[in-house]
């Protein structure tokens, strides 16, 4: 049986907390839901998941660093790192605050960074760039986004031409629309359609909250396709495994 990415990292992470004394130190990790306005700021456009409703962030307090995570199910957790990784892995609110919260850490330890969402046109200019980068580095590919991040998918398109750029969304008022000329298809049925259909792979590290990387990692290797996560849920699972991440603007 394939242990899961999130186990591998919780491995590396107790390992880090024993080697640092850190689990036995009363250190309270809290979290928090942020409303779209503190986690994202004011940007122009308004078609972002997390201001309609369909993510929030959730942010870790570790002394005075802070780390976040986007879920679908928020909850709130304060303990010792220890209690910490106590915590079972198998629902998604649980993953979310684990992630937050390694985030936090390894900020603090100066091991991950760019763990805080980027505000106001950020977001956009982040787009811009990773789009204009994907484009000079591999050229004519066909590009497959994993979860919806509008800004995303417009530069993308716009970059490649729609036709070279597919998407997958887990909202079922996105599946089989089409936007900036490019398909939406369904998350949680056709990913292995796109991971066969593209060269590329840009993937929302959400995945690490919802348990669906697993699979993206699992058949990318077997096709040999280039995979790079996107986004602030990554930050520290990126750091301690090596896997690629881009996000340009997090704080």
């Amino acid at each position: 049986m394939m242990i899961s990415i999130i186990d591998k990292v919780k491995d590396k992470f107790a390992e880090l907390v024993s080697s640092r004394k850190l689990g036995q130190e009363e250190v309270n990790v809290v979290v928090k839901t942020l409303t779209p306005k503190e986690a994202i700021g004011s940007p122009e456009r308004q078609d972002y998941p997390i201001l309609i409703g369909k993510e929030v962030i959730v942010e870790a307090q570790f002394e005075d660093c802070y780390g976040q995570a986007f879920t679908d199910t928020p909850q709130s957790f304060s303990g010792t790192l220890d209690d910490l990784l106590a915590l079972e892995l198998n629902t998604n609110s649980n993953r979310a605050v684990f992630i937050a919260s390694i985030n936090a850490v390894t900020a603090k330890l100066d091991i991950a960074d760019r763990v805080r969402h980027c505000r106001d046109e950020e977001p956009e200019d982040c787009a811009k760039k990773i789009a204009a980068d994907f484009k000079e580095r591999f050229g004519d590919a066909k590009i497959g986004l994993i979860g919806l991040q509008p800004a995303m998918l417009e530069n993308l398109c716009r970059e490649f031409g729609a036709a070279n750029v597919r998407c997958t969304d887990m909202n079922p008022k996105n599946i089989n629309t089409k936007k900036f000329g490019a398909e939406i298809w369904d998350g949680g049925t056709q990913t292995g359609e796109i991971i066969d259909w593209a060269d590329v792979l840009l993937v929302t590290s959400s995945t690490l909250s919802n348990g669906s990387l697993d699979n993206i990692l699992e058949q990318a290797e077997k096709e040999g396709k280039h995979i790079i996560l996107f986004g602030i849920t990554g930050a520290a699972v990126c750091a301690l495994t090596g896997i690629e991440r881009v996000c340009h603007l997090g704080h």
